[in-house]
């Protein structure tokens, strides 16, 4: 293998059940053990990455550099960092900070399953100049471009393609890891696997859990998760089920 994917460990608002998208939110304790265990199970796989990938967002770049201490220290200085504001999360508009289940509540469960998983449908849009506006973020002052006040995840599709060419190339000859988030993750897949807008809509990207893939000049196989198969599961679970209304 020389392509892994690594959808970021539990952070704080995933555990608090919160729209993310762009807020910058660290890691949960959970989600620092879970970064931990993604290195731990790379170094038993024999993957050792020449270079990795992350968002500009710090639940991925704190994922990285713990999955990334697991390595021998020579190792791990010679690996090339590479962020990239194009694998953030899903920009959720004004969706970000809110509670997935009491959402759900206030607007239904299928109006926010709609909001979240759909292809098409973006989120209602953060204002300009408010606090979710990330033009006015000192952190995106270099990027040259609109950023967006809320996506759908084909819009995310749609941003991701130029960082997919980059990692592509650069897997000609390297092994790669992307450290990124559930919505990047899954907007590569529906490119690299040509997954179709109505099958996306049911694909679950676990937190910590690396899924290898192997290029071999265009041929891209995909060799998938690498862990225990029943964590698996349940952690694609519990992501399905985030927007469904608590009862009790």
């Amino acid at each position: 293998m020389n392509l892994v994917f690594v959808r970021h460990g539990q952070s704080i608002w995933n555990l608090e059940n919160k729209f993310t998208g762009w807020v910058d939110v660290g890691l949960s304790p959970n989600g620092i053990q879970e970064a931990s265990d993604a290195g731990k199970t790379l170094i038993q796989e024999k993957f050792i990455p020449d270079i990795c990938f992350t968002s500009f967002l710090k639940r991925s770049i704190d994922t990285a550099e713990i999955l990334l201490n697991n390595y021998d220290h020579n190792l791990k200085d010679n690996i090339q960092l590479i962020k990239d504001w194009r694998l953030n999360e899903r920009h959720y508009g004004s969706l970000q900070g809110l509670n997935k289940s009491e959402t759900a509540e206030k607007y239904g469960e299928e109006k926010v399953h709609e909001w979240r998983r759909s292809f098409e449908t973006q989120p209602p849009l953060a204002n300009v100049n408010t606090e979710f506006d990330p033009n006015n973020d000192d952190a995106y002052k270099e990027i040259n471009t609109q950023l967006p006040l809320g996506e759908s995840l084909k819009d995310v599709v749609a941003r991701v393609e130029k960082s997919l060419q980059v990692i592509m190339d650069k897997v000609k000859n390297n092994n790669v890891l992307v450290v990124a988030h559930g919505n990047s993750i899954r907007a590569i897949l529906k490119i690299i696997e040509n997954i179709s807008d109505k099958d996306i809509v049911s694909v679950n990207i676990p937190t910590g859990i690396p899924l290898a893939f192997n290029v071999d000049n265009d041929k891209i196989s995909r060799i998938g998760y690498l862990g225990e198969k029943e964590q698996i599961k349940k952690l694609q679970k519990e992501v399905e089920q985030q927007s469904r209304i608590t009862k009790g």
